[in-house]
């Protein structure tokens, strides 16, 4: 077996080679593994993730385009906000870090504010450890990293990651902070944006937590992050502390799931190739010779999700009516296996799932058969 830095190597070159030649690699970001970690049985997603492939331009080329983006005014917006925020060398950011979750800690005076400059992610995510390392080893003092870097082994290959900041607190405990331009109304905002920053902060937690593993005495990451936000309708930030255990552990759960990278792209048919500069009945026949996991959820997360629906539906799949759904149907994979069933035309009466459609039929066809009669009109 080749040594472990001529495999990831061979990878890589390989991982080039489906993305196509001279196709920059799109960076993996937390909000993408979140999603993946949402659906980690799409063997689809996980190596065009992996190859760095921008999704949003294939499924262009593919002829099914993505509704995904944030409009230019958002974007500007919300780095705008987040300036404010790290503004003075983030004195109001560390202000609501010791308010909201470290109120028996000295308030934040002189913090420190590391540089983090490095060339390309892998120095950056090594000057993002020594400085985790630094302040580990000097506790007493806040100290604030902005958009440091950290890496995370996903299915055998590293992803960068870019949380908005991390603030280390005096005992040495780490928290990571989670900028949105979302408004924050009476103390509260909308449950949905929230959860959603939750899964994508829980894979800084991970991340984090295997750096903290490689220090000689671990330091605590909290699992409680800090969340900011615009107060009410102005431009003053305020904050909130969401716990994500819950999260963490189901992203971790999920990425420990997913098939190894190299063991994908290891089946894939000789000279696959997703550059969206090829003509696309080659690209869609290369796409489609990896298996997809397409629900319903996935028109919230993926920029492939109608291309992937399309196919679900000429292919008459049950996974298009959700995970809930396949889940109760055992071993019936079709649609037309399901009517069939139902009607008792095909199916084992003694499969729990055909004997319930079954009954399902036979009282939907008692409730039609004995329907009230039209009511005579009132003379």
């Amino acid at each position: 077996m080749p040594p472990p830095r001529t495999r990831e190597k061979a990878l890589r070159h390989r991982l080039a080679e489906l993305r196509g030649p001279e196709v920059e690699a799109k960076a993996l970001d937390a909000r993408a593994l979140a999603a993946l970690a949402a659906n980690p049985g799409c063997r689809r997603r996980a190596i065009l993730d992996g190859a760095g492939v921008d999704k949003a331009v294939l499924a262009d080329a593919l002829g099914s385009p993505s509704v995904f983006g944030q409009s230019q005014f958002a974007f500007v917006r919300g780095n705008a906000f987040e300036a404010k925020v790290k503004a003075d060398g983030g004195t109001e950011l560390l202000r609501l870090a010791h308010e909201k979750l470290d109120r028996g800690a000295e308030p934040p005076a002189g913090a420190r504010v590391p540089d983090l400059t490095a060339q390309g992610p892998r120095g950056r995510t090594a000057r993002t450890e020594l400085a985790l390392r630094e302040a580990a080893e000097a506790p007493g003092a806040w100290t604030l990293l902005d958009h440091p870097m950290l890496a995370l082994d996903v299915a055998g290959s590293p992803a960068f990651l870019e949380p908005d900041a991390v603030v280390v607190h005096p005992d040495g405990s780490w928290t990571v902070v989670e900028i949105k331009s979302f408004p924050m109304l009476d103390g509260a905002a909308d449950p949905a944006k929230v959860g959603a920053a939750a899964r994508q902060s829980a894979v800084y937690v991970l991340a984090l937590e295997q750096v903290a593993a490689r220090l000689d005495s671990a330091p605590r990451v909290r699992h409680r992050i800090l969340l900011v936000c615009p107060k009410d309708f102005s431009n003053l930030p305020t904050a909130s502390a969401v716990d994500v255990r819950r999260q963490r552990a189901v992203t971790a759960r999920q990425l420990e799931r997913l098939t190894r990278i190299e063991e994908i792209a290891d089946a894939l048919p000789e000279g696959t190739c997703f550059s969206p500069e090829l003509p696309a009945e080659r690209l869609t026949e290369a796409v489609e010779s990896v298996p997809a996991t397409y629900a319903p959820e996935c028109l919230s997360a993926c920029e492939l999700a109608f291309h992937c629906r399309d196919r679900a539906r000429a292919q008459d799949v049950v996974t298009r009516l959700g995970r809930p759904v396949r889940a109760e149907l055992g071993g019936l994979t079709t649609i037309g296996e399901v009517l069939a069933a139902a009607r008792g035309e095909a199916g084992d009466p003694d499969d729990p799932a055909v004997a319930a459609l079954r009954r399902a039929a036979a009282l939907r066809a008692e409730a039609l058969g004995t329907a009230a009669p039209e009511v005579a009109p009132c003379r």
